[in-house]
């Protein structure tokens, strides 16, 4: 398996395929990437490459997150590390979002930069991100319950959850029940995802369908496991020039740029 990405959701638009049909697409801003740290069995006992994903500013960075990317001469590093090898860094700015993939290393160097071009033989992928968080939540709107009756007999617990216990036995909840709780704000993965687009100009991935979590949220994009593998991808988009509404693309990216910096 081919590495994945790390990028940020812009927001979702709609585009025309060579054939003029309409499809749902959400656009994508990946990388670039930096290789972070390279995982072997020998010192970590498995195999991954670390890459990392937005510039962080130094002033915002911890020390240790500092010293994660570029080596910080110390007179106490010194002393302590007189003899031992110390494992090669990136020399590139602290990152916001850092991520490993489980794949053989032998093929990347630490310091390398990874762009949205490792996408363009890539047929179908699996997104994983944030959903958006909703608080609080009753069965009816988590678990989409149907409630209770809304005629006679049925007082102030229309859409109460109804019995949740059991009788003699086992004279407990089971584990697993649904009940009100916490709804979104939880990591989910869309597998499976076509790929329309890889605009390689603007760093942007456009794929068909929706993507959890909001504008500017972190997303993790890798090609599908799913098996068996796709072979053949209709919506794909050969034509740059059939991709509409370019500017508004741009300014949503700027937009999600400046809510970073505030």
């Amino acid at each position: 398996m081919s590495i994945g990405l790390l990028g940020q959701k812009v927001g979702c638009t709609q585009l025309y395929t060579d054939t003029g049909e309409v499809i749902p697409v959400t656009v994508m801003q990946l990388g670039p990437c930096h290789v972070l740290q390279i995982r072997n069995n020998e010192r970590d006992g498995y195999e991954a490459v670390q890459i990392g994903f937005g510039d962080k500013s130094r002033s915002r960075a911890s020390k240790s997150e500092r010293g994660h990317v570029a080596l910080i001469e110390s007179k106490r590093r010194k002393s302590l590390g007189a003899g031992v090898t110390l494992p090669a860094r990136a020399n590139c700015e602290p990152k916001k979002f850092v991520r490993e993939f489980r794949i053989p290393s032998s093929d990347y160097e630490v310091g390398q930069e990874l762009t949205v071009d490792v996408f363009n033989d890539v047929i179908s992928v699996d997104v994983t991100a944030i959903s958006k968080g909703s608080g609080y939540a009753g069965v009816m709107k988590r678990h989409n319950f149907a409630g209770q009756r809304a005629s006679h007999g049925v007082k102030k617990c229309h859409r109460h959850l109804g019995s949740s216990g059991c009788s003699a036995f086992p004279s407990r909840t089971q584990k697993g029940k649904k009940m009100p709780g916490q709804y979104g704000a939880d990591k989910v993965t869309i597998r499976n995802q076509k790929v329309v687009l890889v605009d390689k100009e603007n760093s942007l991935l456009v794929i068909r369908g929706a993507v959890p979590g909001p504008k500017g949220g972190y997303v993790t994009i890798r090609p599908t496991n799913i098996q068996p593998v796709p072979k053949s991808n209709q919506w794909r988009i050969t034509k740059k020039e059939t991709v509409p509404k370019v500017e508004m693309v741009e300014n949503v990216v700027s937009e999600v740029a400046k809510t970073e910096k505030e």
